[in-house]
C-alpha cells in the first residue's frame, strides 16, 4: 500500500489545493492531508476549523483522510509510516524553496518528495491571495469551494 502526505496550512483550502489532492488520490492508495501548525504563520482560522473545513471538502475522496501536525513534517511521516510527500508547484519560486525542503527531508528521514505542477487554471492561486481579495470585498467564489465562502466572509466580517 502506497501512502503519501499532502501538507499545508490550508487557511482556507483552495481549488488549487484540491486539484493536487484529487490527483494524488488517483495515484496513491491513501492520501493524508496534514493540516500544519506553523508558529510563524498567523492564520485566519484555528487548526480545528481548518481540519473541519478540509474534511468537509475532501469527503468525496474515499482514500483521503485529514490530520494535523505541529513540528517537522518528516517526523510525522516517520511516525505514520509515510515515505512520500506530495507538493504542488505553482511557479519557479515555489520550486526553489520546495527543492531545498525536499533535499533536507530526504537527508533527515529518507522521505521522498513528489512534485505535481498545479493545473494552469490555479497556477496563481494561494490562500493568502484569497484572503486578501476577500478582505476587500472581492469575489473569491472561483477560488474556494462555495461551502467555505460564508465562513471566510464571516471571519473577515464582510457583508
Amino acid at each position: 500500500m502506497k501512502r503519501v502526505v499532502c501538507p499545508g496550512t490550508f487557511d482556507p483550502i483552495t481549488f488549487g489545493h484540491l486539484d493536487i489532492i484529487e490527483r494524488a488520490s488517483s495515484l496513491f492508495d491513501e492520501v493524508t492531508i496534514a493540516v500544519m501548525v506553523n508558529q510563524t504563520k498567523k492564520t485566519l482560522f484555528t487548526v480545528e476549523e481548518r481540519i473541519a473545513m478540509t474534511k468537509e471538502v475532501t469527503s468525496k475522496f474515499p482514500n483521503v483522510k485529514v490530520d494535523s501536525w505541529s513540528g517537522l513534517l518528516v517526523d510525522y511521516c516517520k511516525r505514520n509510516d509515510i515515505s512520500i510527500i506530495v507538493k504542488g508547484l505553482r511557479a519557479v519560486t515555489d520550486f526553489d524553496y520546495e527543492l531545498q525542503m525536499s533535499q533536507v527531508n530526504l537527508q533527515l528521514q529518507g522521505v521522498e518528495t513528489l512534485f505535481l505542477s498545479t493545473a494552469p487554471a490555479h497556477s496563481f492561486l494561494s490562500s493568502s491571495l484569497v484572503k486578501e481579495i476577500a478582505s476587500y470585498g472581492g469575489d473569491v467564489s472561483s477560488y474556494i469551494p462555495a461551502i467555505l465562502l460564508e465562513r471566510l466572509k464571516d471571519r473577515l466580517a464582510i457583508k
